[in-house]
């Protein structure tokens, strides 16, 4: 088999939170691969971890991925304060500030992505380094069962580990100690673009990159937790037209149109004309600068552009690609990255800032829940039935026939115990 039909038996998928099916980007054409090991998000460790720890299958991976698409370059990207995984890499390693992919592709090669489009048109395939470990494993037979992942904030034991797929997170919680504070919340994902999560019987899949514990009554949690009208109330009457978020976020640095000044305007009008407004927040992508770093005010510009991407999508306007100008990057777009130690001082997580070393150790349960969509595409379809005795590396449910998808994998042997939205398994 080549190498997309080993991805698509291993069930290969994005680990760095699109959980975008890996098997097609292997299947393209690119003269470029890149290997996401930015990791920006404050506190998160896991990406680090691993290329230390696994330099070899991840160069390995981004070699198959590169024979696949017949690029010429491979490039890994990570943080030149990163001095263990360059010693640990053979590959080019380049100093990002970011890991979204517009701001690495553009870094790599020097090309960018036409407005809403992919790395693919202009000759790029970007994975997330964890994404290449699993080709690696794929190419010899194995398929993906376990989440590399940090947890830290609040929590006794700040780590990065290796855990079961399916695992709760409440389990991932207890294997760090417990949490410090009396009202445990975690921010799935990062401090910056994670979700907030109230419910630690969660499980863990292919994306889960992590878990920040916090207080609820964190200053943090409390403006992400804050309802979006009262967000949006506040915006209203206290958005001045300064225009910080704008001359700070990355895309419109870029030199992309997306102006989330221009969006809190739409936050003042009744009803005509807050489509015009509403389009400039087309092309954001969501990072949360404007918000968590740029506003002096401690407004919600990247959530006015939440909503007026959603209102325009419900009213069947097609996203806006801007005013067809030739991309150019802001004259200033090396100059106003956000250094990542200001920023875990704004969000008020500097006490939390500690290393979270690495654990061989792996959490264990008795229960393991698959959620059938953890990834971009059609649900899979379950292979089992409940009472059926499985083995780690089963498949537990396959790609829809015709669709986009990825496959599911038993992490543990245990017997089936529910088959609906998700399979439940048990330990045997």
């Amino acid at each position: 088999m080549n190498l997309a039909e080993l991805a698509r038996e291993a069930g290969v998928i994005g680990a760095g939170g699109a959980g975008f099916p890996t098997h097609v980007k292997v299947s393209a054409s690119a003269d470029t691969v890149i290997a996401n090991g930015a990791e920006c998000e404050p506190l998160l460790h896991k990406d680090t971890e691993l290329m230390i720890h696994h330099a070899a299958e991840v160069v390995a991976g981004l070699r198959a991925s590169m024979k696949a698409v017949g690029a010429q370059r491979g490039v890994v990207g990570t943080k030149q304060k990163r001095t263990q995984v360059v010693e640990a890499l053979t590959a080019a390693i380049d100093y990002y500030p970011s890991g979204d992919e517009f701001e690495l592709v553009h870094a790599a090669t020097g090309r960018l992505i036409p407005p809403l489009g992919i790395p693919l048109q202009v000759g790029a395939v970007v994975h997330n380094v964890e994404s290449l470990l699993w080709l690696a494993n794929a190419a010899e037979g194995r398929p993906v069962t376990h989440k590399w992942l940090t947890v830290a904030g609040a929590v006794a034991r700040p780590r990065t580990f290796v855990a079961p797929l399916g695992t709760s997170f409440q389990t991932l919680l207890e294997f760090c100690g417990g949490a410090t504070v009396p009202q445990p919340v975690a921010l799935l994902g990062g401090a910056m673009m994670g979700k907030v999560c109230e419910d630690f019987g969660q499980p863990v899949t292919r994306t889960t990159g992590g878990l920040i514990v916090l207080d609820r009554d964190h200053a943090l949690m409390r403006r992400k937790l804050l309802p979006q009208t009262a967000q949006m109330h506040i915006g209203k009457s206290a958005c001045d037209q300064c225009s910080y978020c704008t001359e700070l976020c990355p895309r419109y640095l870029l030199g992309y149109d997306i102006q989330p000044h221009k969006v809190m305007r739409s936050l003042g009008f009744v009803a005509t004309g807050s489509d015009i407004w509403n389009r400039w927040a087309s092309l954001c992508c969501g990072c949360g600068v404007c918000t968590l770093y740029a506003c002096p005010e401690g407004l919600f510009p990247k959530e006015a552009c939440d909503q007026a991407r959603a209102d325009l999508k419900a009213a069947g306007e097609a996203p806006w690609k801007g005013r067809g100008e030739e991309l150019r990057a802001h004259p200033m777009h090396e100059h106003r990255r956000v250094p990542v130690s200001k920023l875990v001082q704004r969000l008020g997580l500097v006490e939390y800032d500690v290393p979270a070393p690495f654990t061989a150790e792996q959490p264990a349960a008795q229960r393991y829940e698959f959620p059938l969509k953890s990834h971009i595409g059609a649900p899979a379809v379950p292979t089992v039935r409940p009472g059926e005795r499985v083995a780690a590396g089963q498949v537990l449910a396959e790609i829809t026939e015709g669709q986009l998808g990825a496959r599911v994998h038993a992490s543990v042997d245990g017997i089936v115990r529910e088959v609906a939205e998700s399979i439940v398994v048990e330990r045997a």
